[in-house]
């Protein structure tokens, strides 16, 4: 793997120098975009906008508008703004990772510790596990700043990036149910009844695989032999009992008839 980003981790007055590695890959199949004519890719070209001309990546430059005027930002302006942040995650506070809300995640990160940070490294992630804390910090990566969470997790130390929370949108304008609808004491009793029969004994989140790309590779297979591939019918049929308690009972018989078949 490659590193995206180098710099230090702030603990203290303590530095404790990092690379940063991405955690995730994408699974989806490389689909190109076509000219439906001739079948010929498609090319995204920057075009001046006053000459019409193409212009090439060495020649663009990012800008922020004053006064009706560009102010042209040069690579080193980034760092010059926060030299500290382009370097450093620098951890603010400590916390119990339960009152981070799960909206707050994006995208998670392997840490791992640069020659000379191994020790330190080692003693803020035993530190982590001692005390179940996990720490939060600011750090600037491709001219962003970014809100983040280290914690411990097994030998590593893995860095989640959040969101900021006015990145999170209100909803206010939407209709939810009032936490005052009159639920039934049967139907509550039915549903839990309905969630316990779902829930397995082991977990397992390896069972949980991409099948959609392997269906659509194969209808790609089909169509590359010639086979001409007809649309199957799906429709999403409304349940004809508007009795939510009949729709519970269908829906666990179901399920217990499934489970015998599997068996």
């Amino acid at each position: 793997m490659r590193a995206i980003w180098s710099g230090a981790i702030g603990f203290g007055l303590v530095n404790i120098p990092i690379r940063i590695f991405s955690a995730t890959e994408e699974s989806t199949l490389d689909l190109h975009m076509l000219d439906k004519h001739d079948h010929a890719n498609i090319r995204y070209a920057r075009i001046n906008k006053d000459t019409g001309e193409e212009v090439a990546w060495k020649d663009i430059v990012k800008g922020y508008m004053v006064e009706d005027k560009y102010v042209v930002l040069e690579d080193d302006d980034f760092e010059k703004a926060s030299p500290e942040k382009s370097k450093m995650i620098a951890i603010e506070e400590f916390v119990n990772e339960a009152i981070i809300h799960p909206m707050y995640y994006e995208t998670p990160y392997y840490l791992e510790p640069a020659k000379g940070g191994e020790h330190a490294y080692a003693l803020l992630r035993e530190a982590l596990k001692e005390t179940g804390r996990v720490a939060l910090g600011r750090y600037v990566m491709r001219t962003k700043e970014n809100f983040c969470m280290l914690k411990a997790e097994t030998d590593m130390l893995l860095l989640l990036r959040l969101r900021f929370p006015e990145e999170i949108r209100e909803y206010s304008d939407l209709n939810i149910p009032s936490t005052h609808v009159s639920i039934k004491p049967a139907e509550l009793k039915m549903a839990v009844s309905l969630i316990k029969q779902l829930t397995p004994k082991k977990f397992d989140i390896s069972k949980y695989k991409d099948t959609y790309d392997a269906e659509l590779m194969k209808l790609i297979k089909q169509k590359a032999k010639g086979k001409k591939v007809s649309q199957p019918k799906f429709k999403i049929v409304r349940n004809k009992s508007k009795d939510l308690m009949a729709q519970l009972k269908e829906s666990l018989e179901h399920n217990k008839s499934s489970h015998k078949k599997a068996s």
